[in-house]
């Protein structure tokens, strides 16, 4: 049995009912307290009465944290409104809304020294609760009950610039806080234009994602405007991405719709840095240099670093061994990215290149230029793996590509 209303085993419905019991005192409280709420508390957590109660205790006192009764009232900064992607396009075949999320023209820099990590959740925040209340008015509409939401995220023009670390975060988080609060209430995660970089980029979210999110994740290939028909009608989507949808002035892209992000001006910056823990801190002698090494055991990998030197500033290059188990000097190796000498005293650097050839990479803090200062750098390292199956599945999409119309 499925667990939904109508479909209940006697084992399910007893649970059901033994729920709502220890649920008394927060009943007149719940958003809803219908069965179809109650059930999606008890499919998240297998029927497991208590793991159920404690989900969603937490869930209200969340929603007290967050003011969730009175966020639909909210908005946020300016910044946020025109820069930050995304929107409701229209509904799928059997009602349910549909969101876009346009990733590959934020500027996710520019956008974390405009506004604070915590407005830009919260703003994803406030789209779920506006998703569900519009399940709520489609299911009036339609006389039927509509509890789950179909989003599609647009990939095209992934790049290095979305996976530093603090944007990253963001989206862990979002994950996270969609797992505990919000179950049940994905109905598909419809992946367009996927580039050869979101398998690293999938890999740093899906572990705040439970397995049930993950298999209602799908990558379309090629061919993703006309397989988007297959769950969404033509005129309940926007010309740009496969369908009849237009604004009222023709504009393809349907911008009363969706937001497309886009890069932030200088003129809304509230800070030049996001502050950043670090793990390592080496002290760099005078005319002297230090060496990180780390190996990558395939291609594909990304390499990211942030660091910040302390009174000074400080070079920094990256290169690729020729011999793995000898120490080279920087002449002997490759040269990956070219030293430079960066004012990380003054702005805190960040940067991340992919691996083309497996091997050992060296990055090198270069303090050789300076004869008379010691300098003190603090670092963080991270090599980020591509998740091997959606890999796989974007190899396989490219492979069956139709060729480009003559």
């Amino acid at each position: 049995m499925s667990g939904r209303v109508g479909d209940l085993s006697p084992p399910q419905q007893e649970a059901l009912a033994t729920f709502r019991d220890k649920l008394q005192d927060l009943l007149p409280t719940l958003p809803n307290a219908d069965e179809y709420f109650l059930l999606r508390w008890l499919r998240a957590r297998n029927f497991d009465l208590q793991k159920s109660e404690d989900m969603l205790r937490k869930h209200m006192e969340f929603r007290k944290q967050q003011d969730l009764d009175n966020i639909l009232t909210w908005q946020p900064s300016e910044v946020i409104q025109l820069y930050d992607s995304g929107g409701l396009t229209g509904y799928d075949y059997e009602g349910c809304p549909v969101w876009f999320d346009i990733i590959g023209t934020l500027d996710p820099k520019g956008l974390l020294l405009s506004a604070s990590k915590q407005e830009l959740i919260r703003k994803r925040i406030r789209v779920c609760e506006l998703l569900l209340r519009e399940c709520e008015l489609q299911s009036q509409k339609l006389g039927k009950k509509i509890e789950t939401v179909l989003m599609v995220f647009d990939m095209e023009g992934l790049s290095l610039k979305h996976l530093w670390k603090p944007a990253v975060e963001i989206y862990q988080q979002f994950f996270a806080i969609l797992e505990a609060n919000y179950p049940e209430t994905l109905k598909n995660l419809i992946v367009i234009r996927a580039p050869k970089l979101f398998p690293v980029a999938f890999n740093l979210v899906k572990f705040f994602m439970s397995e049930e999110t993950q298999r209602k994740i799908v990558i379309l290939g090629g061919n993703w405007k006309q397989e988007l028909l297959r769950f969404i009608s033509p005129e309940q989507l926007p010309v740009e991405f496969g369908g009849t949808m237009t604004d009222p002035d023709d504009n393809p892209k349907c911008l009363t719709k969706i937001k497309y992000g886009g890069i932030v001006p200088k003129s809304y910056y509230l800070r030049n840095q996001v502050k950043t823990h670090y793990e390592h801190t080496v002290t760099v002698a005078r005319g002297s240099f230090v060496q990180v090494e780390n190996e990558i055991l395939f291609p594909g990998c990304v390499l990211r670093w942030q660091f910040a030197s302390d009174g000074a500033d400080i070079g920094f290059g990256v290169f690729l061994k020729t011999k793995t188990s000898e120490r080279e000097w920087a002449g002997e190796m490759v040269e990956v990215l070219p030293i430079q000498r960066y004012k990380a005293h003054v702005v805190p650097e960040d940067g991340s290149l992919t691996c083309l050839n497996i091997g050992v990479y060296v990055l090198r803090f270069d303090n050789t230029y300076s004869l008379m200062h010691t300098k003190k750098v603090s670092y963080t390292v991270d090599v980020l793996l591509p998740d091997k199956a959606s890999e796989e599945k974007i190899q396989g999409l490219e492979a069956v590509r139709p060729p480009p119309a003559q």
